[in-house]
């Protein structure tokens, strides 16, 4: 092993000057620029969880991205358990598009779990990176072999670490064969691994070592390869999750109560590392954080948060969610603020935890027993995750209601490129809060229950101002909060609260919307289909001729401005990421009579973040449908 380390040693100084960027401008060797393909295709690498493949993957996106390439990254993990299967997905695109891709370019093999299933899947012409010391076979005579001792090359670097070295060996052959800039490469080694000198020498030298293999061992035949771009100052990877944290500590979360749960323990773990640096004064906290029991011990505790004038927030997924119900229903009907954030996986029941879907829509907006509707808030970017973290307490306490954000898996837990954050402009919005006698003396025949202003929304106190009432109920109750059973004060309450929900339409976020001048055909979508709706969008136009409009629903209740979208448009897709065509039931039911015919579900779901080319298949199938 020490032979075969000096070896690789002698060939990493003699090829050093294939790795700099003047490469990239000869492409590949023995190709030439014409046969190229360059800044268009997709990885696959296939590992086991609990390795450490995950830090060299990310060096990997993060390597293309300073290079100013665009790219995105899909980790697709098993549940928490280490040693089974994970795949990580790269897509690389000059056009920005940040989906999985149709097909696999270059493959990584490096478990022999999934080997012969990976290799299957692959289109003839496929280039194949594959660890020879895992003892399988290359079946395949029909892809581009690159065959890479990587096990044996870690070895020689450091046998105790080998398992987890070997991975940033396969960085550095795909850096050689794709000629990506080996500086950069190595700044991104030292990112990943926040200063720590020793372990970003050893996976340095592991990547130089795995292009030097590469330089020396292998001729390179394949036509990917990657060109630096001008990348935009300020630029920078940051997951939803931790975006949504860093907002709500902006947002001025005051009691995070949350109990783990995958995929939203992250989104919690971020607020918990933010608020220590951000959130204090004198020296001491100015928030609390507690780990509760169970996911309705979180909910009862931010309730009892908002009730007392604080600011507290829960961070679970759908399963949590399900087990909040009773206390969901008691905010809302108390009218207390509270902010739920549901980064949705897919269900039911245990479901797919490491996958993602948008299933949870109408179990939001309806969430408890009885006739309920809430406020949702739809992030479909890390910048809005961030911009919602802030913005969603201020709905909360504005409207004296649970307030949900629904996130997903793919947004949440993968990292997106984002440019700067919409950071608050304004003092908090607390709503109507009294806090002195002469602001509860200026409302003649207060009651905690009275809509005063025609808006369904009452006017609360604090504990500790010395106003009363601070009794909050559950039960039925009269316009003062005393207990009541007659029907009609209990008919004019459930249509007061009704008013209130509903008057949130135009105040919370308007949707996006890309219009064409024709109007033929609209997409009505949300959430993390926003990352694949360019990509859907081009791959339709291509296939009809005809151009195609999207609006992306930001929040619930509906925005009027989505209402006249599919008034314009002849005809409407309503494409979503679940089973039972959630959004398209809602939309359905609260628009006019005479929209109805025109507009056409499309959803479907898999577990997988949305692949653009399936999707507009499914949209082209339902537009033949119906003509079009």
């Amino acid at each position: 092993m020490i032979i075969y380390h000096q070896h690789i040693q002698r060939a990493w100084a003699n090829a050093g000057a294939q790795w700099s960027s003047t490469r990239w401008g000869r492409g590949p060797r023995g190709q030439t620029d014409m046969d190229r393909v360059v800044n268009d295709f997709t990885i696959n690498i296939a590992t086991a969880n609990g390795t450490g493949s995950q830090s060299a993957n990310l060096i990997l996106l993060q390597t293309l991205y300073d290079m100013g390439i665009p790219v995105s990254g899909k980790n697709l993990f098993p549940s928490n358990i280490s040693g089974l299967p994970t795949w990580y997905i790269v897509r690389v695109s000059d056009l920005g598009y940040q989906a999985p891709g149709d097909r696999t370019h270059i493959q990584v093999l490096v478990n022999p779990a999934t080997w012969d299933e990976d290799l299957a899947a692959l289109e003839p012409g496929s280039v194949v990176i594959w660890n020879t010391d895992s003892k399988m076979e290359m079946n395949r005579s029909d892809v581009v072999s690159y065959p890479v001792p990587m096990t044996k090359i870690a070895r020689g670097l450091n046998p105790k670490l080998a398992r987890m070295i070997a991975n940033v060996v396969y960085v550095g052959v795909i850096a050689e064969i794709l000629g990506m800039d080996q500086t950069v490469l190595e700044e991104s080694i030292s990112k990943q691994f926040g200063g720590k000198a020793k372990a970003i020498e050893l996976n340095s030298e592991a990547a130089r070592l795995g292009r030097s293999y590469c330089a020396e061992e292998l001729t390179v035949s394949d036509p990917y390869a990657v060109e630096a771009r001008e990348k935009k100052e300020g630029g920078f990877f940051i997951e939803g999750n931790e975006a949504v944290a860093l907002g709500s500590v902006f947002g001025g979360i005051q009691l995070l109560a949350w109990y783990p749960i995958t995929p939203s323990s992250s989104l919690a773990e971020g607020v918990i590392a933010w608020l220590p640096e951000l959130r204090t004064h004198e020296g001491k906290a100015t928030y609390a954080v507690i780990q509760a029991e169970d996911e309705l011990a979180a909910a009862g505790m931010i309730i009892g948060a908002g009730w007392a004038g604080a600011r507290g927030m829960t961070a679970t997924s759908g399963p949590g969610i399900s087990l909040m119900q009773e206390f969901i229903g008691l905010a809302y009907f108390a009218e207390i603020p509270a902010v739920f954030w549901d980064v949705n996986r897919v269900g039911p029941s245990t479901g797919l935890p490491t996958r993602t879907q948008q299933g949870d829509l109408t179990m939001l907006y309806e969430g408890s027993h009885g006739d309920t509707q809430h406020i949702v808030f739809i992030p479909g970017t890390v910048e809005e995750c961030f911009e919602f973290g802030w913005k969603i307490f201020d709905a909360s306490e504005r409207f004296q209601t649970p307030v949900f954000g629904l996130s997903d898996l793919d947004l949440g837990m993968n990292r997106w490129s984002c440019h700067g954050f919409k950071y608050p402009d304004q003092p908090m919005d607390r709503g109507k809060v009294l806090l002195t006698k002469e602001q509860m003396d200026s409302i003649e025949n207060y009651g905690r229950y009275r809509d005063v202003d025609g808006d369904g929304i009452p006017y609360r106190t604090l504990p500790g101002s010395g106003l009363d009432p601070i009794l909050y109920r559950g039960t039925g109750h009269d316009e003062d909060g005393a207990y009541s059973e007659k029907p009609d004060v209990y008919y004019k309450l459930m249509q007061r609260l009704k008013r209130k929900i509903e008057g949130a339409r135009d105040y919370l976020p308007a949707p996006i919307m890309r219009d064409e001048v024709e109007e033929d055909i609209g997409i009505v979508f949300y959430g993390s289909l926003e990352n694949t709706i360019v990509e859907i969008d081009d791959i339709l136009e291509g296939i009809t001729g005809k151009k195609v409009s999207t609006c992306r629903v930001r929040a619930l209740p509906l925005h009027s401005d989505v209402q006249a979208f599919v008034e314009r448009h002849n005809t409407v897709i309503i494409l979503e990421i679940n089973r039972d065509a959630q959004l398209y039931g809602i939309i359905r039911r609260e628009f006019p009579n005479h929209l109805i015919h025109k507009m056409h579900s499309v959803a479907y779901s898999d577990g997988m973040p949305p692949r653009a080319r399936l999707y507009a298949e499914r949209i082209m199938e339902v537009l033949k449908e119906v003509g079009v």
